[in-house]
């Protein structure tokens, strides 16, 4: 199924002593750029949530934001160093002998001093916490995937609408190309004629301007390679996924054929046709730099 690139994802996964919740949001981009913020405590866990998203997303710019709340009785403790607290103390002391000062060292006082009392994190379960993590990372991965999906199928709906409307200018080019040969062929007899009156006219020599005049404006291989490429941008529009890069290329293959049918024309008909082709492939590769 075709993904656009542009989605958004939640997912919320509430335990009896954590709550994880995951949102993400995804742009266009040539690669896939990850930028992933979450709380210190989840830091390791980087490696293995850019691998997990792998599995969801080929390319973009996704951004990932994770909170983490931890309702748990207990999780930290007060640590006391009773020996760096005698310490500070001996050298207190001697402080006051050398320099005849009052020890005025209180209780409250010492306890400020650096690590004399620290709070101390319990160790966690870093496989309980990793499944739980995990769990909303996949939920809200899930959801980023389905509207990526809903976004591309609508992607497709106009890109196909703008390839119709593409074939159907090939045929007005099919179709102008005899007539325009037939009003030049009417157009230099009548000139012939104008210019000599009465007298005979070699309807060879006449042909063979005219021939000459066909191979130059003559636009077959064209039409014939841009609705190949036209009916090749359908086929691939039903593939899976992982299909933009290759449609920015069929697109600049149908650029490279209207641009030869431009140059070639000799008729204003056919010029406007060329150009609203060239506008029409120009607005589908607007649309296919969303596509993943």
């Amino acid at each position: 199924m075709i993904k656009s690139m542009t989605g958004f994802g939640r997912c919320e996964i509430s335990e009896a002593e954590r709550k994880f919740t995951v949102e993400l949001k995804g742009v266009n981009h040539r690669y896939l750029d990850v930028n992933v913020r979450m709380p210190k405590k989840l830091n390791f866990f980087e490696t293995s949530i850019r691998n997990l998203l792998k599995q969801y997303v080929q390319r973009g710019k996704v951004d990932i934001f994770i909170t983490y709340e931890d309702f748990s009785e207990g999780q930290v403790s007060l640590k006391y160093n009773e020996t760096l607290a005698g310490e500070y103390l001996k050298y207190f002391k001697q402080m006051e002998e050398t320099f005849s000062l009052e020890n005025d060292v209180r209780v409250s006082a010492l306890s400020r001093y650096p690590e004399v009392l620290t709070m101390e994190e319990h160790t966690i379960d870093e496989e309980e916490l990793w499944n739980g993590l995990k769990r909303a990372l996949e939920g809200a991965f899930t959801q980023f995937v389905e509207t990526r999906s809903v976004e591309g199928e609508n992607l497709k709906a106009d890109i196909m609408e703008k390839l119709n409307e593409m074939l159907g200018l090939v045929d007005k080019v099919e179709k102008r190309s005899p007539e325009i040969i037939a009003e030049y062929t009417a157009k230099l007899s009548a000139k012939v004629k104008e210019l000599l009156g009465d007298a005979q006219i070699e309807e060879g020599r006449i042909a063979s301007e005219v021939v000459i005049f066909a191979d130059k404006i003559c636009t077959d291989e064209e039409t014939v390679r841009l609705r190949s490429h036209i009916e090749h941008m359908k086929s691939t529009l039903d593939e899976k996924e992982g299909i933009g890069r290759k449609l920015d290329f069929i697109a600049q293959e149908m650029n490279r054929e209207a641009n030869t049918i431009l140059s070639k024309a000799n008729d204003l008909e056919v010029s406007n046709y060329a150009i609203d082709l060239k506008t029409g492939i120009e607005k589908i590769r607007e649309q296919i730099q969303n596509i993943e």
